[in-house]
């Protein structure tokens, strides 16, 4: 499990006096207002930069970066994602898992072979969906406990009922 977890990415600056919109890939949005330290990815480190959540609205979340004192500072951060460290994260209710550990976990099927190695998940409405590397390409199926009965986070494994995933499953060929 990796130590830092992306919970948004600089959008562009905000005003004249360096405050940044931010899209926000939290939960909760306003989780910002608690997160006082940051973290910028350079190569293989992460950079601590001191944020202050000015306010949320509309779906995106304000702040003010260390080191942004006028909307060129921010500019500067455009395109940048911006992580939380693991210890600072919310703690999960039973049967909920962060994205970020689902990612590259082996979807097996109930005899043990292998169908896909999860390379996203999408959440666009109701109900999340799984996008998977197969051996026959890319497939989509809904995140649903009837069709992935068990997730597995810590040995990286992922069970699928077949039965049901070939009933929902749409696959990129």
């Amino acid at each position: 499990m990796t130590q830092y977890m992306m919970i948004g990415e600089v959008l562009k600056p905000q005003g004249i006096r360096g405050e940044a919109k931010i899209k926000p890939y939290a939960a909760n949005h306003d989780d910002f207002f608690r997160w006082k330290t940051l973290y910028l990815q350079q190569g293989e480190t992460y950079q601590p930069i001191r944020s202050k959540c000015v306010r949320v609205h509309d779906g995106f979340v304000y702040l003010m970066l260390e080191g942004c004192q006028n909307p060129d500072d921010v500019e500067k951060l455009r395109g940048k994602q911006l992580f939380i460290d693991r210890a600072h994260a919310n703690q999960l209710e039973e049967d909920e898992v962060y994205i970020t550990d689902l990612i590259g976990c082996e979807a097996v099927d109930e005899n043990g072979n292998v169908i896909g190695v999860l390379k996203d998940v999408l959440q666009h409405g109701v109900v999340d969906v799984y996008v998977f590397k197969c051996r026959r390409g890319g497939m989509m199926a809904p995140a649903l406990k009837a069709v992935f009965p068990e997730v597995d986070v810590a040995n990286r494994r992922i069970t699928v009922d077949s039965a049901r995933l070939e009933e929902v499953a749409v696959y990129d060929v």
